[in-house]
C-alpha cells in the first residue's frame, strides 16, 4: 500500500513550531561568542573611548520594544535567505578569530542576528527592526587600524587649530606636528586628546537624540553628520582654554583633575550645540 510522502520542510514551517528553535539554539550561540561578547564588555568599561558602547544595546533593546505592537501584527513570513547570512555570518566569526579581528568577529554576531530574524520570522520583520540593528554597529569598537588613521588626523588637526587661536589670542606658540610649545611648558595633543572620544560618544547620543526628537530620516543624518564638526571643534576649544590656564595660569591646570573635569565640561557644551543645532534646523523648516 503506497504511503504518503511526509511532508517537505519549508521555511513557513518553520513558524508552526513557535520559538522553541530559536530558543534551543540562544545557549549554542551564547558558548560560541561567550569569549567575543566578554571581550566586548570589558573593553566598555576599560577603554574610554569606547564606554558609550554599553549604552547601544540598550537602546536598540527600547525601540523594538516600542515596536512590538507592529512587530505583533506582521505574518510570520519565515525564508531560506536567513540561512546564507547566518552561515555568512559564522565565516566571519572564524575568521575573525583567525586572524586576530577583534571588529570581523564581534560585528558577525549582528548579522547572525539579522539571519536569525530572516530565517524565522521573514523580511517585515526585519525591515521593522532594520533600525534598531543597524544602531547595533555603534556597539563595536572600530578596527585598530581605522582608529590611528582617524586620531592622528584629528591629532594634527586640533594642534593646528588651537595654535592660531592662542597665537591671534595673544599667547607666544610654536606648534610642531602635534607638540605646542607655550613659554611656561609643551602640550602634546596625544591620542586621547584627539577628540575621538567626544566623537564617537557625540554621534552615537547624535543617533539615540535624533531618534527621540525627529521622525523623518533628513533631519536624524544631519543631526549626526554635524556631530563631527561640533566634537572637533568643542575639541579645539578644550586645548585653547588649557592653553590659556597654562600661560596666565598655573602649568599644574594642564593635568590631574582639571584635565579630567574639562573633558566632561566640552563634552555638555558638545551636547548643548547639538541641541541648539537641531532647534535651529526646526526654524529653519518651520519658515
Amino acid at each position: 500500500m503506497a504511503q504518503a510522502a511526509p511532508p517537505m520542510v519549508t521555511p513557513k514551517s518553520v513558524s508552526k513550531y513557535g520559538w522553541w528553535i530559536p530558543a534551543g539554539l540562544a545557549p549554542l550561540v551564547l558558548y560560541v561568542y561567550g569569549p567575543t561578547f566578554g571581550g566586548l564588555v570589558r573593553q566598555w568599561f576599560s577603554d574610554p573611548n569606547f564606554g558609550h558602547g554599553s549604552l547601544v544595546p540598550l537602546f536598540s533593546a527600547f525601540v523594538i520594544w516600542k515596536r512590538r505592537r507592529l512587530l505583533a501584527c506582521l505574518p510570520l513570513k519565515p525564508s531560506w535567505v536567513g540561512l546564507p547570512v547566518v552561515i555568512f555570518s559564522l565565516v566571519m566569526l572564524v575568521a575573525g578569530a583567525l586572524g586576530a579581528e577583534l571588529f570581523l568577529a564581534r560585528s558577525s554576531f549582528i548579522f547572525l542576528l539579522a539571519g536569525f530574524v530572516i530565517l524565522f520570522c521573514g523580511w517585515e520583520h526585519f525591515r521593522a527592526v532594520l533600525f534598531a540593528w543597524g544602531c547595533l554597529f555603534l556597539m563595536v569598537p572600530i578596527p585598530s587600524i581605522v582608529f590611528s588613521q582617524i586620531t592622528f588626523p584629528l591629532q594634527l588637526l586640533a594642534s593646528k587649530y588651537a595654535g592660531y587661536a592662542l597665537a591671534l589670542l595673544g599667547v607666544p606658540v610654536l606648534r610642531d606636528g602635534n607638540i605646542i610649545t607655550l613659554p611656561a611648558m609643551s602640550l602634546e595633543v596625544a591620542e586621547a586628546c584627539s577628540g575621538i572620544r567626544s566623537l564617537m560618544s557625540l554621534i552615537t547620543l547624535a543617533v539615540i537624540y535624533g531618534y527621540f526628537t525627529e521622525s523623518r530620516v533628513l533631519p536624524r543624518g544631519l543631526l549626526v553628520l554635524a556631530a563631527i564638526p561640533i566634537a572637533v571643534a568643542a575639541n579645539g576649544l578644550r586645548i585653547i582654554g588649557t592653553g590659556l590656564l597654562v600661560h596666565y595660569g598655573n602649568e599644574e591646570l594642564a593635568e590631574g583633575f582639571f584635565h579630567l573635569f574639562s573633558g566632561w565640561l566640552v563634552f555638555l557644551m558638545s551636547l548643548a550645540i547639538l541641541w541648539a543645532f537641531d532647534k535651529a534646523m526646526r526654524a529653519v523648516v518651520k519658515t
